[in-house]
């Protein structure tokens, strides 16, 4: 096969691990980590708007020229089935400073041998020729190759990568699905990934004082990779309201939230509970 197309989803190696291998879920593998504060609560605030995802959203004049930007879909991007090369694109945002996540969404049917999603500077290469794990190769990007489960950063000085998540053996091979959260906290100068709702802990440190774009690094042809912006704060203290609420809410716990409209409660506290306008 050609274009990263050499691992068969329904047989033989996936990334030169035996498909009879183990495969724990992502929670088995981080169930003592906690998400940081301020994690926990952007993640239970509404998701951005599409106005705001679209400002986020990849950047169609910042891409391998391999890769383009749907016209009708401005947060999809499709990879042309180039063969022998591998291709990058950066979101059109960088941050300096606040906590953000944003999901992406790439089939595991369409990542080929070498699919990575991480964070870059503007000086990270976009293409490549060969099949390789672009993101993270240099000192510019931080990439999580997610068919080996391997963490790179200049990777082409440091040769081998490192395990993430981290309590993964060696003899297990985690399957990241369809859909999870990277999260960019430059105040803190970390990145961290979320699966199933499931914080995996810190993948990279040392990032405060640069300017970071999203990236990811494809191989496969014709694969379609999108990202939705989730939502940011900033690294001020929030007020005190949001706090209160934040409090209400995990009292409440997540699996009865759908229930605060029955509360005994006037109307705009219980909108307010809701993140309701």
């Amino acid at each position: 096969m050609s274009m990263g197309q050499k691992v068969s989803v329904g047989g033989g190696k996936i990334m030169g691990r035996e498909q009879t291998a183990r495969t724990p879920g992502p929670r088995e593998l981080a169930e003592e980590l906690t998400p940081p504060a301020r994690l926990d609560m952007l993640l239970d605030m509404p998701s951005a708007p599409k106005e705001s995802q679209l400002k986020y959203a990849w950047n169609s004049e910042d891409r391998s020229l391999n890769i383009f930007v749907k016209e009708d879909d401005k947060l999809t991007f499709h990879r042309h089935p180039v063969a022998q090369s591998t291709d990058c694109i950066r979101g059109k945002t960088g941050f300096t400073r606040g906590l953000h996540v944003w999901e992406i969404q790439w089939s595991t049917r369409q990542r080929g041998t070498h699919a990575v999603v991480g964070v870059a500077t503007q000086e990270a290469p976009l293409n490549s020729v060969g099949y390789q794990s672009l993101v993270g190769s240099n000192d510019q990007s931080w990439g999580w190759d997610l068919g080996r489960n391997k963490l790179y950063h200049d990777s082409k000085n440091i040769a081998s990568g490192i395990t993430y998540p981290a309590l993964l053996k060696p003899d297990e091979n985690f399957v990241v699905p369809d859909s999870f959260q990277v999260v960019l906290d430059m105040d803190e100068g970390t990145l961290a990934f979320v699966v199933d709702g499931q914080y995996l802990g810190v993948a990279f440190r040392g990032m405060k004082g640069k300017k970071l774009f999203p990236i990811v690094s494809a191989v496969w042809g014709h694969c379609e990779i999108t990202m939705k912006y989730i939502g940011g704060l900033d690294p001020e203290p929030l007020p005190l309201i949001f706090l209160c609420r934040r409090t209400i809410r995990q009292c409440i716990t997540r699996d009865r939230l759908h229930r605060i409209p029955e509360l005994d409660l006037p109307p705009a506290i219980r909108e307010y509970l809701q993140y309701k306008p």
